[in-house]
């Protein structure tokens, strides 16, 4: 287990801890994957992975969107840094297939991300956005 719920922030929007709490158990499954070196089951749950980063990004970038929240595109641009990076591991996992590089992304700079995207960007937007 790479994240536990209470390393996540609670923020002041269902929807926004929704999305959180249904990532954080895809975050897991692809990290126990990744750290049982199962190589199938990485492939799978990394296109997955992607998938619903995505439509987490976009959903909480449409809310911002339609409340104009002030801070959206610095919001929308710490999701970037984390689109691009994804996109190269996910590149480079295509081409090199290696789990102790993926492992090292996720334990030093993804859940260092992810909890600290919340707990700064998710909380601030979370009370302005319907």
């Amino acid at each position: 287990m790479l994240i536990q719920e209470h390393d996540v922030q609670q923020v002041a929007n269902a929807m926004m801890n929704m999305l959180h709490e249904d990532e954080i158990e895809l975050i897991n499954n692809f990290y126990d994957a990744v750290k049982a070196k199962d190589i199938e089951k990485i492939d799978e749950l990394f296109k997955a992975l992607l998938v619903e980063v995505e439509a987490h990004f976009k959903t909480e970038e449409e809310l911002m969107e339609q409340s104009a929240y002030a801070d959206m595109q610095m919001h929308k641009s710490d999701h970037d840094v984390m689109r691009k990076k994804l996109a190269k591991f996910h590149k480079r996992w295509e081409v090199l297939k290696g789990p102790k590089e993926l492992q090292g992304f996720l334990e030093k700079d993804f859940k260092k991300w992810y909890t600290g995207h919340v707990s700064k960007w998710d909380s601030q937007a979370a009370p302005h956005i319907a």
